[in-house]
């Protein structure tokens, strides 16, 4: 009886585990997006991705890693806007596409230019140019992104949409002595949840997931003790203010494993 109880049981794991390999390889992913979603800063680049720089430690290589999906298509480039997104990722989505990740709109809310701006102007006119950006994500972003997102919904109309947020670039009252105020750095993580909370709603109005890395990035801000994220890297400065690789694999990937 024990013997036959332990074949069954057997039996049973043995199925199970070959239909949850098989529903993961029947999965079709395609990842879009900005740097955050192609990897900048993490290192490991794709020689063929680039200037997109897309990356074997992103978070998208990664799921797909671990995932085996029946299809891959990684097509997130640094620097990339609405627009680009529009008109040179979408090719790989069709009706088949089980899965999209994407981040978007950080570029089109001038995250470069306040960055710039913040370190090297006055704190006044580091403020002032958040307010801009603010602005914008109220005026202008919120209709670039119903574009990109009735674009996806319409080429993969049966895929579960993933839009990743951004996280807070600062841990106040930390362990940066120089640099940036308090004041300008609290304005800036508020800008990172300002944009997050207008790419959350309009992920909703779409019937998308929203997945906030916030909490994820929570102790591992720059001033941290256990930083996740590129300060100002004046060697490499496009990979300036984007996640490590630790930041990839622990901040963003578990989101989209949460919400897949």
């Amino acid at each position: 009886m024990a013997f036959s109880s332990s074949l069954l049981l057997g039996a049973v794991i043995a199925l199970t585990g070959a239909a949850t390999a098989n529903a993961a390889s029947s999965v079709d992913y395609v990842a879009l997006g900005d740097s955050y979603s192609s990897g900048v800063g993490s290192g490991s680049y794709i020689g063929s991705s680039g200037d997109c720089k897309r990356s074997t430690l992103a978070y998208p290589s990664l799921w797909a890693s671990a995932h085996a999906p029946a299809s891959f298509s990684f097509t997130a480039c640094s620097g990339a806007r609405t627009g680009d997104v529009l008109a040179s990722q979408l090719g790989p989505l069709n009706s088949s596409t089980d899965l999209v990740s994407i981040s978007i709109g950080g570029n089109d809310a001038g995250f470069s230019d306040v960055m710039t701006t913040c370190v090297l102007q006055s704190e006044s006119t580091c403020l002032t140019r958040i307010a801009t950006a603010r602005s914008y994500v109220d005026s202008t972003l919120p209709g670039k992104l119903n574009s990109v997102y009735d674009a996806i919904k319409a080429k993969a109309p049966a895929a579960h949409v993933v839009v990743l947020g951004y996280p807070r670039f600062y841990k106040i009252g930390g362990s940066c002595v120089v640099g940036l105020s308090d004041k300008v750095r609290t304005a800036i993580n508020g800008a990172a949840d300002y944009l997050n909370a207008a790419t959350a709603k309009r992920a909703a109005d779409h019937g998308f997931s929203f997945g906030d890395v916030t909490s994820k990035f929570t102790g591992h801000e720059i001033c941290s003790s256990s930083v996740w994220l590129h300060s100002l890297n004046v060697l490499n400065i496009g990979e300036s203010y984007h996640p490590f690789a630790a930041g990839q694999s622990g901040g963003y990937l578990p989101v989209l494993n949460a919400l897949d």
